[in-house]
């Protein structure tokens, strides 16, 4: 990484001195009469990097058991202690390990995240919608920070997906529907490298057929691969040279076999031994080279630039900032803030209104229903009064009726008691009569 550092650096003209002018009066160089000492420049931007360190974040995605983790641990000669993974996963997880690393002077925060249970599962539809989510989790992470009115960028841990190694499994034939979609899902939001894993599971006439093969549908599936770049006239011919063995065909391993007289990493098999670090036998070497030992300052310079870029524009267009008005005049942020504010502010005021008018409006409506409500007792009251009323006066005559009754009963009862007695007398006149 200093190397990488010092060669962008290079460009800086230690004989020239860059004089600022007042805006619209351009910029002329000036050449120096002597030493200055910011020539130094390079070297205490260097000094400075080593000490504060580096970071990197590798995501690896391929189906279990294609050789992620043997990769991961030949890449960078130590063993990380992964987990092993089923098979029988329900859904795709994504589990990231940070590890400190140092070489030389040189500290390095590595961060792997795996796909546990990619491609495992029977509906397929959905496998790259985690890494996807996880990729977005990050930009937005650090674009809160951004955000922050006091911000801590220097010691923030940047957890941005700069690599994403792709194992594709050396099948042959084709590439995939589940690789395609998730390749195109991803190539806009992060760095994606091709892999051919286990490679030394085919000849090297059907690895050749199997790359073109590979190539010629990302491209026609419109899929944006990494590519190594150009710009840099001191790596130019090499990363030329290497874009064109993509995708790299890879073999991993940590165990060492005695090859000659020296104990090299390789693979034994009943038919021989497949180095890992010989380029003749699978392009472990060019990887290690292309994404650590030259590029990898690039890879983190595209993830910030370009990709991370491209979400921090479309978050904040959603969120409704623009550099220009409707005019296309530049326009400040502070401008942008106070214009969405009043714009928030107004279509708060119109919603309060429109539901202050629901209110009301929802108020007269159920003082209808009451009204009405109390209309219709009141007119189911009259009618049981009415009908309370009738009731009552049949009763009452009813009543008189039956007292009329009752009265004349009692007439008549009367009476014949009357004549009962009246009877009774004559009957005993006329028996002391004949006594006598």
């Amino acid at each position: 990484l200093p190397c990488v550092l010092r060669k962008w650096l290079q460009h800086l003209d230690n004989d020239l001195f860059v004089q600022f002018l007042p805006q619209g009066q351009g910029v002329r160089p000036l050449s120096l009469a002597g030493h200055v000492g910011f020539d130094s420049l390079p070297d205490q931007l260097v000094n400075k990097s080593i000490c504060q360190g580096f970071c990197f974040n590798i995501l690896c995605i391929g189906e279990t058991g294609i050789g992620k983790s043997t990769l991961m641990d030949t890449l960078f000669n130590t063993n990380f202690e992964n987990l092993e993974s089923s098979h029988f996963e329900p859904q795709v997880k994504l589990h990231a390990q940070t590890y400190d690393l140092q070489e030389s002077n040189v500290r390095l925060r590595l961060t792997v995240v795996n796909t546990v249970g990619f491609g495992d599962q029977m509906n397929k539809q959905e496998s790259y919608q985690p890494v996807v989510d996880y990729i977005d989790r990050q930009f937005e992470s650090y674009l809160q920070e951004e955000l922050k009115i006091k911000r801590s960028l220097h010691n923030y841990h940047d957890s941005r997906v700069h690599a994403c190694l792709y194992f594709i499994s050396p099948s042959g034939h084709s590439l995939k529907s589940l690789d395609l979609v998730t390749m195109k899902k991803l190539d806009s939001k992060v760095n994606i490298i091709p892999v051919i894993a286990k490679a030394d599971t085919i000849s090297k006439s059907e690895l050749h057929k199997f790359k073109i093969k590979i190539m010629s549908e990302l491209v026609s599936n419109g899929v944006q691969i990494y590519q190594f770049p150009l710009d840099d006239e001191t790596v130019a011919k090499v990363n030329t040279t290497m874009n064109g063995h993509l995708p790299f065909a890879v073999v991993g391993s940590t165990e060492e076999v005695s090859v000659g007289n020296k104990m090299v990493k390789a693979r034994q098999y009943p038919w021989g031994v497949v180095q890992v670090e010989n380029e003749s036998h699978c392009d472990f070497v060019k990887l290690r080279e292309m994404l650590i030992c030259v590029n990898m300052e690039d890879l983190r310079e595209q993830t910030h630039t370009r990709h991370y870029e491209l979400y921090r524009r479309c978050k904040l267009e959603e969120m409704g900032f623009k550099d220009t008005d409707p005019e296309c005049k530049p326009v400040s942020l502070q401008q942008t803030y106070e214009a969405k504010r009043q714009e928030f502010l107004v279509e708060l005021q119109k919603r309060e209104d429109e539901m202050r008018q629901m209110f009301v409006q929802r108020v007269k409506e159920k003082e209808s229903e009451l009204k009405e409500a109390e209309r219709d007792l009141q007119g189911r009251f009259e009618q049981l009064k009415r009908l309370h009323a009738d009731e009552k006066a049949a009763l009452e005559e009813k009543k008189r009726l039956l007292d009329e009754d009752q009265s004349s009963f009692g007439k008549r009862r009367a009476a014949a008691q009357l004549l009962q007695a009246q009877s009774l007398t004559a009957n005993g006149k006329k028996d002391k009569d004949r006594k006598k």
